[in-house]
Parts: structure tokens; sequence; C-alpha cells
């Protein structure tokens, strides 16, 4: 008897994909269908551990700019563009006042932008991550070790930053990387340099070694030592340290939606493992609550995911 052809994984994703994504994008799936098929674009996480200086030179003399420093001042310029319009229309609502009264109403109108939340100095810019600007296919050269052996820069999807920098780490804080593996995470977060303590965990024994590799290949001994690296299931957090943390960040196993339809190896849409797909949501939940309750009382929580999936980001927090 025949056999029926056996499906790659890619495709099965990228089936699913067009199925589901196209109706919750709609128009837009084409456009994030295309840069989901495109090859992958990095990020350099400078390493602070690192003279870093030099490295930054390097990168901006080849047109590349540090992403977190530049999105404040995107923000501030598209503020003040629409503090400018909602001016422009008051001006227009009250030509029959005074002179002295649209000046004050534009003027206060500025002060509401200039000290908006999103644009209040934080913490989180001792992170920089260097990207080249969109269409530009250049590479990073590998990372470099410096006269300590500690490597220059780490490269990493630049997006993964997000979570760390949302996370709003702030002077001794107590921080708990609860999924941390592979750990660009993690050594983002030390790149703050304000952690009081770093927790990282990861449930895979094989991708906590990974975790270590990284932290001996940027961090000195004397930082190292102040992260406790464990190796057990998440969703227990609660039985070891429960209410310990000031800030907890939960990036949940997921879809990873790019390598899903870009490498066969390891795709979660492989036929034997449709099972475990699945379920994701639901241990996505048990990790959340699990990360709730490691906080303690008014500390912050950031979910995040690789994943445009509602059922993996929406509904798991509703």
């Amino acid at each position: 008897a025949a056999t029926a052809p056996r499906i790659p994984p890619t495709r099965l994703a990228l089936h699913h994909f067009d199925v589901n994504y196209s109706l919750q994008l709609k128009d837009l799936w084409p456009s994030v269908r295309a840069g989901l098929l495109c090859e992958q674009k990095y990020g350099a996480l400078l390493n602070n551990f690192s003279p870093v200086d030099h490295v930054a030179w390097e990168l901006e003399l080849q047109n590349a700019t540090d992403f977190v420093s530049e999105v404040p001042k995107k923000a501030q310029r598209s503020q003040r563009g629409a503090a400018a319009e909602e001016a422009g229309r008051g001006e227009s609502r009250f030509q029959e006042g005074s002179g002295e009264g649209r000046t004050v109403m534009q003027a206060e109108t500025m002060t509401q932008t200039e000290m908006s939340p999103p644009l209040r100095a934080s913490i989180s810019s001792n992170i920089k991550c260097y990207t080249f600007p969109r269409g530009d296919i250049t590479r990073f050269r590998p990372a470099r070790p410096d006269t300590l052996g500690l490597l220059d820069y780490y490269l990493m999807d630049a997006a993964s930053l997000l979570p760390v920098l949302a996370l709003n780490v702030q002077p001794d804080d107590f921080v708990l990387d609860l999924c941390a593996a592979p750990g660009g995470k993690t050594l983002a977060l030390l790149q703050t340099g304000v952690c009081g303590h770093l927790a990282a965990n990861d449930v895979s024994i094989s991708r906590t070694k990974r975790l270590y590799q990284i932290l001996h290949s940027y961090v000195p001994k004397e930082i190292r030592e102040t992260v406790s690296v464990t190796s057990c299931d998440g969703r227990d957090w609660e039985q070891l340290e429960g209410g310990t943390f000031h800030k907890v960040l939960v990036d949940v196993p997921c879809t990873t939606d790019r390598h899903s339809v870009m490498e066969d190896d390891n795709n979660i849409f492989h036929r034997r493992r449709t099972k475990e797909r699945q379920m994701l949501p639901m241990l996505q939940l048990q990790l959340l609550m699990a990360g709730i309750l490691a906080t303690k009382p008014g500390g912050e929580v950031v979910y995040s995911t690789c994943s445009l999936s509602p059922l993996q980001n929406e509904y798991v927090i509703e």
C-alpha cells in the first residue's frame, strides 16, 4: 500500500499561519508573511562588561544605530507632531479669542506631551543594541574577545530585547527570568547593571548548559556569582521562592513562528509534536501564574512570546 507523502513541518507551519493569521491580520498578512520568510536580521547587543566605545564607533561607521536610544527620540518627535496638530486645531477653534489664550493652550499641550510616561528616563538606557537600517542586509562580524576573554557583543533578534526593556529593572531589584535559556534576555538584564539579584531558570538541562556558556563568554566572574542558575519546571516556582521578586520575566515556550517556517529541526509543527503544540496555551498559562505567584506584592510581571497567535498571547493574559 502506498504511504502518504511526508509533508515537511515548515510547510505545515506556513499553511497553519496562512489559514489563521490571514484572518487575524487581514491585509497586513502578506507583508508579515514575507517578513517571516526572509533571512533573519540580527541586532548586536553591546557587552557593557567589555570595553565597548570602539565597538560602537565601528558599528556606527557601518551605518548601524542603537535602536534602544533611537526609539524615545522617534516617539518624542511623533508626540511633538501630534501636539502641534492638536494646537493647530485649538487655534482654529479659538480664532475669536485672544492670542494669549492660544499660546497658553499650546504650551499646556506641549508640556503634557513632554512629560508623558514613555519619555521618562529609564535605567534600561544602559542597554545598547545596534541594528542596520530597514532594507540593509549587512551582516555583523562574529563577536571578538577582549583582553580578558569576554566577547564584545551578542547577536540576537533585536525584538527579543523588548520584554527586557518593558520590565524596566530598577536599582537593587530582585529579578527572575523564569524561562531563561538560551540566555540572551538574561544577558540583557545583566547589561542594565542594577539587578540586586538575578535568578535564571529553564526546565531544559541542555539549554541551561547553553545559558552557562553565554554567562562565561560575556560576564566576569564576580558578576556571574550574583546570578543563580537553576533547571527546574517553572510551573513549580512558587514552591521554591514564592513572593520573592520585584520583577519577573515570563518568556514562555511558544510556536516560535519564524523558526517554524524556516527550520525543520526541532520544529513544533512536526506531526509527532502535535499534542505538545496543542497544549502550549495551557503550559503558558501555568507558567504565567507561577510568575505572578513568584512576585512580591506591588511587583511587575512581563509575559512574552515570539508568536503572533492570539491563543498564545491575549487569550493567555485574559
